[in-house]
């Protein structure tokens, strides 16, 4: 969450868009949620979004149009070299393995958090595209509250 509250811009795949976006900005004024996904919700509610994506409508982001920006994925690498010199805060990517891995092939990855949990969601999709070198352990630590371990890696190229 600490990331997320410091982050300039979020950064995100078109599948991850859409389910995040979909859920997270109602959150915000849910009483039958949680505190936590309140907070969430508000943030996703505010955050710039920028999008990596070939198939993103118009439609599709017609609800966040005013903060979200669509980049083809032939742009992505210089867009998000743009973004980090005019964005004061961190830019965060959830989910969106494709973006992020070629972003980390790019050297436009300064760090890498990934959060192991007890429970395996999805079937097997590789969370790397191809082999990665260059990072190092920065960090190892149980989420508070949870069965959940964070993974930060620091890149070293």
């Amino acid at each position: 969450m600490a990331k997320l509250v410091a982050a300039g811009s979020l950064l995100l795949g078109a599948d991850s868009y859409r389910m995040f976006m979909g859920f997270w900005p109602a959150q915000a004024g849910n009483p039958e949620t949680s505190t936590v996904n309140q907070q969430f919700g508000g943030i996703y509610g505010r955050i710039e979004v920028g999008v990596i994506s070939d198939s993103l409508t118009d439609e599709d982001i017609a609800p966040w149009a005013d903060r979200t920006t669509v980049v083809k994925r032939a742009d992505a690498e210089g867009w998000v070299k743009e973004l980090k010199q005019r964005t004061s805060g961190d830019i965060v990517t959830f989910g969106s393995r494709i973006t992020w891995n070629a972003l980390l092939r790019a050297g436009l990855v300064d760090e890498l958090h990934l959060v192991v949990g007890a429970k395996a969601l999805g079937e097997g999709t590789p969370i790397f595209t191809q082999p990665v070198e260059g990072l190092s352990v920065a960090e190892v630590r149980r989420l508070d509250g949870s069965g959940n371990v964070l993974l930060r890696y620091a890149t070293t190229g």
